[in-house]
């Protein structure tokens, strides 16, 4: 080997050196620059939010991580929307965003608010049914709320809803929410009918709702209503028609609101479904949505002998008067007319009252102007 050739190897080691040294030098300096990177990434990702107030954000149902961060970034409840995609994709959230509504508190960090979409429980509203609504009360109602999504529910079966106090979420479809509620009907009503009285005149438990369904609307006093359900099995035992006013009303308005006035003559006397003046045994059908309470009266009625009974008093709360004879049942009905005389007259004489009150206020302010007096009235 030549003297020269032995002189130029060192200089290939020396090259070959300085480009694997400049190599680490630049992976270094990209280590450094990433790890200054991640750093700054999740200081801003664990740093206090922007937002002074406590907020509601909805994630929409089907929406996905990023369609998420925009539309937080939009809202100003982030800073940076592939800082927050970032931070689930490290924690392993990212595809663990639930659908809801949810409260963020003011100043939430990313972090506070990625765990408040994916492990923090949804805003729950409540839609209340009362007791002895009808169906196309309900629907009405379901159909009104703006937090639910869907198409307008058609007027379900009547009777076929449980009314009771239901938990719903921003976008739940109404459908869904009905559901809940036959849901609920059909539960109870199969564990009521199993645990009917076994001398109940009644052969399905579609007729137990029937029946619960005029016990509901003939009294709005817990207490009585085994009571009012007993005078309505005894007379179905006795082959006596129920003739409660309140199945005339339904078969007039069909449940679409409220009658607005006394039943006429003509009215009573109509023979319809549901008219039990005029047909033998329960209605067609229920009449309304019986609550749990309403259904065990009627599964499990008082043992009494009343037959027939009357309003106690000038208000629903009074409560009735119950009786086993058509005879109690008279001076019963007396003692209702005497104080339907008196509240008759009470408010007869309010408004004579009122009427005067205001024909001495008319003159004395006519006296006020021709004294040159000014008169005010906006203050009345």
């Amino acid at each position: 080997m030549s003297a020269a050739r032995r002189a130029r190897r060192p200089r290939r080691r020396s090259a070959l050196v300085e480009i694997l040294n400049g190599a680490l030098t630049l992976i270094v300096i990209g280590i450094v620059i990433a790890g200054a990177v991640l750093f700054w990434g999740a200081s801003r990702f664990y740093a206090d939010g922007r937002f002074a107030r406590d907020t509601t954000f909805e994630v929409e149902g089907g929406s996905g991580l990023g369609t998420v961060a925009q539309r937080l970034e939009d809202a100003g409840l982030i800073e940076n929307r592939w800082i927050f995609q970032a931070g689930a994709l490290a924690l392993k959230k990212e595809k663990a965003v639930k659908a809801g509504e949810y409260k963020l508190a003011a100043a939430s960090s990313m972090a506070d608010i990625l765990k408040e979409l994916t492990e923090g429980t949804p805003i729950t509203y409540a839609i209340t049914i009362p007791e002895g609504w009808t169906s196309w009360q309900v629907a009405d109602r379901v159909n009104a709320n703006d937090i639910l999504s869907g198409d307008p529910v058609e007027v379900p079966p009547e009777g076929s809803l449980m009314p009771d106090t239901y938990a719903v979420r921003r976008g739940d479809d109404r459908a869904s929410v009905i559901a809940r509620m036959q849901a609920a009907e059909a539960k109870a009503l199969t564990d009521i009918w199993a645990g009917r009285d076994p001398d109940l005149p009644l052969e399905t438990p579609d007729q137990l709702v029937t029946l619960a369904s005029i016990v509901e609307k003939e009294t709005g006093v817990a207490d009585e209503r085994p009571e009012v359900a007993s005078v309505f099995v005894n007379r179905l035992k006795r082959g006596m028609r129920l003739q409660s006013d309140p199945t005339i009303i339904y078969g007039i308005t069909l449940g679409r609101g409220p009658l607005g006035r006394g039943l006429k003559k003509s009215e009573i006397e109509a023979r319809t479904d549901y008219n039990t003046y005029q047909i033998d045994g329960l209605p067609v059908g229920p009449i309304d949505n019986p609550g749990i309470d309403a259904l065990k009266a009627a599964a499990n009625p008082a043992k009494t002998d009343y037959l027939y009974f009357v309003a106690a008093g000038a208000v629903p709360s009074d409560g009735h008067l119950f009786s086993a004879t058509y005879a109690e049942h008279r001076k019963n009905v007396a003692k209702w007319r005497a104080i339907e005389k008196e509240v008759a007259e009470e408010q007869a004489a309010a408004e004579a009252a009122k009427e005067a009150e205001a024909a001495k206020e008319a003159l004395e302010a006519q006296a006020a102007e021709a004294a040159g007096d000014t008169v005010d009235t906006s203050a009345q």
